[in-house]
């Protein structure tokens, strides 16, 4: 069984956040995943992996813009590609919760 540590995985999460508070470039990642995931989806159902490509490329795509353009910061993927694919899947799913506001950081309701 692999350990994780909990205490970690948070700090680099807290860390991704900081680097996700332009409200634009929040709406193009969550744009950007749902494009992934759409993609995925029809892979699945097609049996062929261009779709998934296309969605990644679409994801990946829309993030950059949102970095390069709207946060002024390098996307965090370049230096921990597997942790931001995984701040990112949490960050889609916090959104989806209620708990990240895609119209104004003050309507978040995680401890700042």
């Amino acid at each position: 069984m692999v350990k994780t540590d909990k205490g970690a995985e948070q700090k680099f999460y807290d860390f991704y956040l900081q680097e996700h508070q332009n409200m634009a470039c929040r709406r193009l990642h969550f744009a950007g995943s749902s494009f992934g995931l759409l993609g995925l989806a029809k892979s699945i159902k097609t049996r062929s992996p261009k779709p998934l490509l296309k969605g990644i490329a679409a994801g990946y795509g829309c993030a950059w813009v949102g970095h390069f353009f709207f946060e002024k910061n390098k996307p965090a993927t370049f230096k921990y590609p597997l942790q931001s694919f995984v701040g990112d899947l949490r960050m889609y799913t916090d959104v989806l919760r209620g708990n990240l506001s895609l119209r104004d950081a003050k309507f978040d309701k995680r401890a700042k």
